[in-house]
């Protein structure tokens, strides 16, 4: 007997996606892992994140076949070589206070025969598949977001990748910064969380690093980028989160 299994991506795209829907596949169909794990698995990719899971009619083949797909070692063999997500995402969120389908989602679940979920998503989408959670569905969380605002986990997909372009940017506007002796405040997302300006400051070697963790006092700011002047700094960089 198979372990039907659903498997979306919500929210924003970012790196990695791809690559982790790629050794999910690979590893739930390892047919060595059988007899440890005492079931075989089938994966069904979701197309376009909950939006495909709200609007799929199960009754309906051509539904079935717009919103969801069948994933195998062959299909998802390159797919780890391309950034985004191939299955598509979307903002849809099935709790919506102005009209929760969360029902809808469940209903749909079952119909398509899908015993588990597996979300990839970040703060809001990983939320989603708790309340899911609590109303009786089974549910894996990757987690995905640049902010890496999640609690209990030290590593989330995109957060490295988006270090890597603040730092790269940085690097080019650095050249420019110090060519006209000037200042370049620098503003980074993260919501509520500093860790990307934090990440990217300390990768950089920004002069000023503002993180909404810790608060701030502008004259200080001010205090310390006229001191780095008299000391015939050049220019500074300011790495500011945009929840500071």
């Amino acid at each position: 007997m198979k372990t039907r299994v659903g498997v979306l991506s919500a929210g924003r795209d970012c790196p990695g996606i791809n690559s982790a829907i790629h050794w999910l596949v690979n590893s739930a169909l390892d047919k060595d892992l059988v007899p440890i794990r005492g079931t075989m698995f089938e994966i069904i990719g979701i197309v376009d994140g909950w939006k495909g899971l709200i609007e799929v009619k199960p009754d309906k083949k051509e539904s079935v076949k717009r919103w969801t797909t069948r994933l195998d070692g062959n299909i998802v063999r390159t797919w780890d070589r391309y950034g985004g997500t191939r299955l598509g995402t979307s903002l849809v969120n099935p709790f919506d206070p102005k009209k929760d389908r969360s029902e809808k989602v469940v209903q749909n679940m079952k119909k398509l025969g899908l015993d588990a979920l597996i979300v990839i998503g970040g703060f809001d989408n990983l939320g989603v598949a708790y309340k899911l959670f609590r109303e009786g569905v089974k549910v894996v969380g990757i987690p995905k977001t640049i902010d890496k605002d999640l609690s209990e986990t030290d590593y989330t997909l995109g957060f490295d990748s988006a270090v890597n372009i603040i730092t790269h940017d940085i690097d080019r506007l650095r050249i420019t910064a110090g060519s006209h002796s000037r200042i370049f405040v620098v503003e980074t997302m993260g919501r509520r969380a500093g860790w990307l300006a934090l990440a990217g400051g300390e990768a950089s070697a920004a002069a000023i690093i503002l993180i909404p963790e810790h608060d701030f006092v502008i004259d200080r700011v001010i205090e310390l980028l006229k001191m780095r002047k008299k000391e015939g700094k050049r220019y500074s960089i300011v790495l500011v989160s945009e929840g500071a």
